[in-house]
């Protein structure tokens, strides 16, 4: 009763905004698709909106405890919810294949993220998560590595902005590029589902595609390489966990009594277990559990998994100073721009070198 009374009135307003944010997401202006845009980067921009006209009212202590629960447990919550959708036999199966590039992808994006942030002198926390978000898949790697490395909600929301400005450049110009320089049809999807960081924007590039080439199946296998780019969440949210308790041991003093279980982030193993539970479920025999299971409660998980990230990111725009974000904009836009254009090299580059280039489905 006491977390009711201290947090449903900052939960409530981000529940309303959200709803609005997948509203919004779900309308079509002639041809083009707000999907594209999605819920989270909706939310996120009406909540520093909101927060800039009334900044004392979401300021108040009322509020601002459910505001702060929602952009740090909703978000974890969100991850872990995520983790139904993923069924890793197919994974393996279908998106294999892909896993060259998939490496290849992410280690450029986080080299080309370090190696800026150096020369740019961008603040670690934004350019971690711009790498981590162009290289993995967007909101959610971002929304699970911003609480690994105790990043503040301008940290995120500066990322998500970023992400954002690629992710929609890269549906618009993605399809004809591909096309324009000889990509196959399984070449085009490998492509997609390594060089475009959000999921909609995967989805929307590889539904384009498939006018362009006249052909079915693309979008299929760039969400399923997409989702085998999710996984590696995994291994870069512990290694930043090591990272930072090793880096806080050798700092002395009283950090030598910081510790690996203060900030391990244990919804990771939720993810990995919800994945599991939908794989197992997976190779069980056809019944009526098992079609419930994977044709409704899949979909359902991936909806939720959304909505508490549109409502996490609502949160975190809440606590947003929109002025001071865009002040601060050029360098994160060149970082994230440069790791964009590194991903996109690399993933053709390697498909050239592996045959997969040319191949179709």
């Amino acid at each position: 009763m006491n977390w009711i009374k201290k947090n449903s009135l900052g939960i409530i307003p981000c529940i309303a905004i959200a709803g609005l944010s997948s509203f919004l997401a779900t309308i079509n202006i002639g041809y083009f698709s707000l999907e594209i845009i999605g819920a989270p980067v909706f939310a996120i921009v009406i909540g520093m909106i909101i927060s800039l006209a009334t900044p004392e009212f979401f300021a108040n202590k009322k509020l601002k405890d459910g505001i702060k629960f929602t952009s740090k447990k909703i978000l974890q919550w969100a991850v872990i919810i995520l983790g139904f959708s993923l069924n890793l036999s197919t994974i393996l199966k279908v998106g294999g294949k892909s896993l060259p590039v998939i490496i290849s992808t992410v280690c450029i994006s986080l080299i080309t993220a370090f190696v800026l942030m150096k020369v740019l002198k961008i603040n670690k926390k934004t350019a971690c998560l711009i790498g981590v978000g162009s290289s993995i898949c967007g909101g959610s790697a971002i929304a699970a590595t911003a609480p690994v490395i105790d990043a503040d909600d301008e940290d995120v929301a500066q990322a998500i902005s970023v992400i954002f400005l690629f992710n929609v450049l890269a549906a618009l110009i993605f399809p004809q590029f591909g096309h324009t320089i000889g990509l196959g049809s399984e070449g085009f999807a490998i492509f997609a589902g390594t060089a475009v960081n959000d999921t909609s924007s995967v989805t929307a590039a590889a539904s384009t595609a498939e006018g362009i080439y006249s052909i079915d199946g693309i979008l299929s296998s760039a969400v399923t390489v997409k989702l085998t780019r999710t996984l590696a969440i995994i291994p870069i949210t512990l290694a930043l966990a090591v990272y930072r308790t090793r880096k806080a041991k050798k700092s002395g003093g009283q950090a030598n009594n910081f510790s690996i279980k203060k900030i391990f982030p244990f919804f990771i193993i939720f993810f990995i277990l919800a994945s599991v539970i939908t794989t197992v479920v997976g190779v069980m025999p056809e019944n009526s559990f098992t079609e419930f299971y994977n044709e409704n409660f899949v979909s359902f998980a991936k909806w939720i998994a959304k909505f508490f990230i549109a409502m996490a990111m609502c949160a975190i725009g809440l606590n947003t100073n929109i002025v001071k974000l865009i002040k601060n904009g050029k360098k994160p836009i060149i970082l994230g721009l440069s790791c964009w254009i590194m991903i996109t090299l690399v993933s053709v580059g390697v498909q050239l070198a592996t045959g997969i280039f040319y191949t179709n489905l």
